[in-house]
């Protein structure tokens, strides 16, 4: 049977289980509590945290989610007080000698991890949940103040929930964290003005979300959802290998439904066709019952499991962290018995009239009757106005309270007091990113910018959303004409091959002056007038580049 206990003042799940002991300490924490010059912050803390764990013989882990950071392993009775002990040390005095070493770590493991989903970006922006989309910018500017005040703010017993599967407490374990305060779950932002929304992704796949009510039926919904998906795109269609769907709870009552399907080369309006097809199908009610029961009885097989109760440990603290209510096996074993056609009916509504919907590249889903999410920003910033160097119809206007680049029939307009972020580069680039996930990014060489404007900028973005970045290579910062900036002023290349072509002028010059006066003295031989005629045609035709690569570097 499921107890609920407490160790040093965290609340403490504890079922039993046979074999070796389970454990898991989750705090009320993640990256959607970040913000964009801080995200990553979280993650870093995790990995300082685990460092004094080192190599062992046990498994042990650490997790950073949208609302929760988890710190897990499976070990012995013995295992469990020394890693747990451990963290909890780690979290009172962070190793702050091995900062930058696991900043790299970070983002080397960022770098394996490939890209993220636009998903939450297109839905919630450039805040809250929004971040996993990002790169761990953050990492850059954090240093060990930010780091400790993170841990005081989130990494506290009242902020924390632990969880034991195994023959109950183990004799000796200590959990010596900070008191504080139980953190409530980040409230969601949107950067959509209307649902259903699509936008164009990649060439690969067609992905589906949608924030619904967090329900049993609502999980009935996804499984038959993958269902519907796996027997339309692929066993029927062959246009996809993989079809899934996915329901995690948000933490705040509501949970994300996400299916995925993947599109073979060259079927990619197909899999969009059939995945519309069948989230229309469901929409309107057109609801296999078998489906239904199928997916029902999958799950309630789940439920007879021996060591259900420890199975759903993890799940159980993390509702006790966020408030949320935990149904007993018997209860949801009832309300999984009680589910219908008619109330997954009901959630697929739902899901469609709140979902969005990445299409494969090149394709829409206006035919479908989503919106397409927005690419630009409504309206234009009033303000002084800056000509684009290479294009005339494009203009960056500076004003007083925003930023726009204003191109023929649609305009990027960040404003300074919605300002997710600005990423800052020595040589005066500028990234601007607005709370809605638009992005402005300036190149003093491209725009005729006065030098007050830049630093006006700058004041006009408070220092906490700044992002410092590393100098830049020269040689990739863009200049009118699509020419570069040379490294350090030079480009050796074109210096060796000045001083060749130079070489080979003189000689030839040289040799046509001797010509010239083998030719005056003789009387202008036809031979001698034939080779000064060439030695000067040449000279010309190696002095020549010498002088256009002169210039060049001159108007750089």
């Amino acid at each position: 049977m499921l107890e609920l206990t407490e160790v040093d003042g965290v609340p403490t799940l504890v079922a039993p289980s046979s074999g070796q002991a389970a454990a898991g300490l989750i705090f009320r924490v993640g990256q959607a509590d970040e913000t964009l010059p801080t995200h990553g912050i979280t993650h870093l803390v995790e990995h300082l945290a685990l460092h004094d764990s080192g190599l062992s013989d046990y498994h042990y882990n650490g997790e950073t989610a949208s609302v929760y950071t988890h710190f897990h392993l499976r070990g012995s009775e013995s295992d469990v007080v020394g890693y747990l002990g451990k963290v909890c040390a780690g979290l009172a005095d962070l190793p702050m000698h091995r900062l930058e070493t696991e900043k790299e770590i970070l983002r080397t493991e960022s770098r394996s991890r490939g890209a993220t989903s636009a998903l939450p970006l297109r839905r919630y922006g450039a805040r809250g949940y929004g971040l996993p989309s990002y790169p761990e910018w953050g990492l850059a500017r954090l240093g060990p103040d930010d780091l400790r005040q993170w841990v005081e703010d989130y990494f506290t017993r009242e902020n924390a929930v632990l969880w034991i599967a195994g023959n109950g407490i183990p004799a000796g374990l200590r959990l010596p964290l900070r008191p504080g305060v139980r953190r409530a779950a980040p409230l969601p932002t949107s950067a959509l003005p209307a649902t259903p929304a699509w936008f164009s992704g990649d060439d690969t796949s067609v992905v589906f979300s949608a924030v619904v009510r967090r329900s049993t039926a609502a999980s009935v919904y996804s499984g038959v959802l993958e269902r519907e998906l796996f027997r339309d795109l692929r066993q029927e269609g062959g246009y996809s290998y993989t079809a899934t769907s996915s329901y995690d709870p948000r933490g705040d009552g509501c949970a994300t439904v996400t299916a995925h399907a993947d599109a073979l080369p060259g079927k990619q309006d197909a899999v969009l066709g059939g995945f519309v097809d069948v989230l229309a199908r469901m929409r309107y009610g057109n609801i296999d019952p078998s489906s239904v029961a199928g997916v029902r009885t999958k799950s309630l097989e789940k439920l007879n499991h021996p060591e259900i109760e420890a199975a759903r440990l993890p799940g159980h603290a993390l509702n006790l962290l966020t408030g949320q209510r935990n149904l007993t096996v018997d209860e949801l074993r009832a309300e999984l018995s009680a589910v219908t056609a008619e109330q997954v009916h009901a959630v697929a509504a739902e899901a469609v009239d709140a979902g969005l919907l990445q299409a494969p590249h090149r394709t829409t889903a206006d035919w479908a009757g989503f919106t397409a999410a927005p690419p630009s920003s409504a309206h234009e910033v009033d303000g002084r106005r800056h000509p684009h160097r290479e294009d005339a119809a494009v203009e960056l206007v500076i004003g007083p309270e925003a930023t726009s680049i204003v191109r023929p029939g649609s305009c990027a307009t960040v404003r300074y007091d919605a300002c997710a972020a600005m990423m800052t580069w020595p040589d005066g680039a500028r990234r601007l990113i607005g709370d809605d996930g638009v992005v402005l990014h300036l190149e003093p060489t491209m725009w005729a910018v006065p030098p007050p404007d830049p630093a006006a900028l700058d004041a006009a973005v408070e220092p906490a959303r700044h992002i410092p970045m590393p100098a830049r290579d020269p040689a990739t910062i863009p200049r009118p004409g699509g020419r570069r900036v040379d490294a350090g002023g030079a480009n050796a290349g074109e210096i060796i091959a000045m001083v060749l072509l130079t070489l080979v002028a003189v000689g030839l010059g040289t040799f046509s002056v001797l010509l010239a006066v083998i030719a005056a003295t003789t009387g202008g031989k036809p031979l001698d007038l034939s080779l000064l005629g060439g030695a000067a045609v040449g000279t010309a035709l190696f002095a020549t580049p010498v002088v256009l690569l002169l210039r060049r570097r001159r108007r750089r």
